[in-house]
């Protein structure tokens, strides 16, 4: 069941700007990653799941419910990130988050305490007298404590330390396990692929790719490192029609892309040793979208 749903989405703003015909959907428990840089469109997309933004063509829909029409229903059952928090200054965290409890028609404390806890705040500040750190977690326990089915996070661990970011991947993890639906954009590589099974990666406004990330990676270009039993024996092989990235005495770095038969072929007249496969990350393979096309 598709918990998340956008169809068609478009919002130009002229010269190039904005999002266009934007097409992905997350279902129920999953943890969705939405990568792509500065400027490409993320924050507008969110904007427009958060009933914020009137669309100029397309839809989107959370749980069944337009995201414009029905923006106080929707907002009610989210929680939400933003992706630049801005906090009403003379209000301490504590009477920030009680009133967004009573805003959200929650019984009681919810989820408040625990969440305090695990990220190891204390709230009763007042907000404009916070570091970045400390409001983030203020947004993180705003988004979690009435224990929302559907999270919208947009740069979620921003200004945490590195402690708190693992905290927050945990989290997230949990969250997973329970069924929860989360969209989640971040620049942090590493908590997209600790936690998402899929990613949308959008360029200049348009989504260039909705994939599993094993998929992404299986499609990009691949690294062999093969040795061999003897330098002469390395030189040799790289006179084969391959593509050669580098040389080293009797190791040689071979690229692929997709099919291995030519490279197997090659292989077996040759006295190889071992034979090396670097783990290519989530990031080579973003870079891959935005760097080799000169972004």
């Amino acid at each position: 069941m598709s918990m998340i749903e956008v169809r068609g989405l478009t919002k130009d703003y002229k010269k190039g700007r904005g999002i266009f015909d934007l097409h992905f959907s997350v279902e129920q428990g999953e943890v969705f990653g939405y990568l792509g840089p500065n400027g490409a469109g993320k924050t507008t997309t969110i904007r427009h799941l958060m009933g914020f933004l009137n669309p100029d063509a397309g839809r989107c829909r959370i749980a069944k419910m337009d995201c414009r029409k029905r923006a106080d229903a929707v907002q009610k059952r989210l929680g939400y990130i933003p992706g630049e928090i801005a906090f009403p200054g003379d209000m301490t965290g504590t009477a920030f988050l009680r009133f967004m409890a009573k805003y959200r028609g929650m019984q009681g404390a919810g989820r408040r305490d625990e969440l305090l806890e695990r990220f190891e705040l204390d709230p009763s500040g007042k907000l404009r007298k916070m570091s970045k750190g400390m409001k983030q977690k203020v947004g993180i326990v705003c988004a979690f404590q009435h224990d929302p089915a559907v999270l919208i996070l947009d740069e979620p661990t921003s200004g945490l330390d590195p402690l708190m970011q693992n905290r927050f991947v945990q989290l997230l993890l949990e969250e997973k396990q329970r069924g929860k639906t989360i969209l989640m954009s971040s620049h942090m590589f590493e908590e997209i692929e600790r936690t998402c099974e899929r990613v949308a990666i959008i360029r200049k406004g348009r989504l260039v790719a909705v994939e599993s990330i094993e998929t992404l990676k299986a499609a990009q270009t691949q690294r062999y490192i093969i040795t061999f039993a003897s330098p002469e024996a390395a030189e040799a092989f790289c006179g084969e029609a391959l593509e050669i990235e580098a040389r080293q005495s009797h190791r040689v770095t071979v690229l692929t892309h997709g099919e291995l038969s030519a490279l197997l072929a090659a292989m077996v007249n040759y006295p190889v040793t071992a034979i090396e496969t670097p783990n290519q990350g989530l990031e080579e393979v973003f870079m891959n979208y935005y760097g080799g096309q000169g972004a």
